[in-house]
């Protein structure tokens, strides 16, 4: 799954934009991630989600993953499918317990990281919406 690339409303003979690019491709798919679990282990919105990667695989494991991973689902290299043979988020997830807490304070702890970067709000409102649709979709248990 992947959302690689924008809309040109239109305009087919125009190449089109990669989320990746827009990031600002490796640089600032790393920062993103960066900030994101600075983010998880430093501020009082990330602290349950913080306790939540303990319990997995850690969060170092988790910046090194979730870079591999954002850097193929925004339209760049696809590092996780070529270190893991797959990019299927529900089975990377498949042994952390994921509610709809878990899932709505990693998309408070994202939207914080786009913000603390700086992003247009068009490139936030289009990333927002694809992580809210994947993070939907990883919550396993109930409340």
């Amino acid at each position: 799954m992947s959302i690689h690339q924008i809309q040109d409303h239109g305009q087919t003979d125009r190449p089109r934009t990669s989320l990746y690019d827009l990031v600002g491709g490796e640089d600032g798919v790393r920062e993103l991630v960066k900030i994101f679990y600075d983010i998880v282990e430093t501020h009082p919105e990330g602290h349950q989600l913080h306790l939540l990667h303990l319990r997995g695989n850690g969060v170092a494991h988790s910046r090194v993953e979730q870079f591999h991973f954002l850097s193929g689902f925004l339209g760049g290299p696809k590092l996780y499918i070529e270190k893991h043979g797959h990019s299927n988020v529900r089975t990377m997830h498949e042994h952390v317990e994921i509610d709809n807490e878990a899932k709505d304070i990693w998309l408070k702890c994202m939207s914080m990281a786009i913000d603390t970067m700086g992003m247009e709000s068009g490139i936030k409102t289009h990333l927002m919406s694809n992580f809210t649709v994947i993070a939907e979709r990883l919550v396993n248990r109930s409340d």
